[in-house]
């Protein structure tokens, strides 16, 4: 009976490390490709280009506390021997998706502090954002379910 504690407690590891990695992951890359090197759209927006600019610093130091929390959780699992690898690759799509369709949905249509890009028709970058993370999601979802089904066999 301990021994299964033992392992569920550490499968939640695994995911909740996977996860707040995935979510800096993604994080990072929207905002080095999209804000940085493409231009094309700040954290915020609705204001000053100043703003906007800090808005991105603000975001990026953010990223990078979920990025590197995530990795001292991953190197704690390591240390312990209970790294579960699908499983923590699996939460890793799973919140690398969580994010961009929470991104997607609720900054860029509902908050509106900013769009994918400034274009005429935005709607196919927002599809192709979307699209993008409900297919991370279901990869996330899949290499979860699949180390379950592994470790139980």
């Amino acid at each position: 009976m301990a021994e299964t504690r033992t392992s569920s407690t550490y499968r939640r590891r695994n995911i909740g490390s996977g996860f707040l990695f995935g979510i800096g992951l993604v994080a990072f890359i929207d905002e080095a490709v999209f804000h940085q090197l493409l231009h094309w759209h700040h954290f915020y927006d609705r204001s000053t280009t100043a703003v906007g600019l800090v808005s991105d610093g603000l975001f990026h130091a953010l990223s990078w506390f979920a990025t590197i929390g995530g990795l001292f959780l991953f190197a704690d699992l390591r240390r312990r021997e209970a790294l579960q690898l699908q499983a923590w690759l699996g939460a890793v799509l799973l919140g690398s998706g969580a994010f961009q369709l929470y991104d997607g949905v609720v900054h860029h249509k509902l908050m509106r502090i900013h769009q994918i890009r400034y274009v005429d028709n935005v709607l196919v970058y927002d599809w192709a954002w979307n699209i993008a993370a409900v297919l991370l999601i279901a990869g996330g979802w899949f290499l979860l379910i699949y180390s379950r089904r592994t470790r139980q066999s």
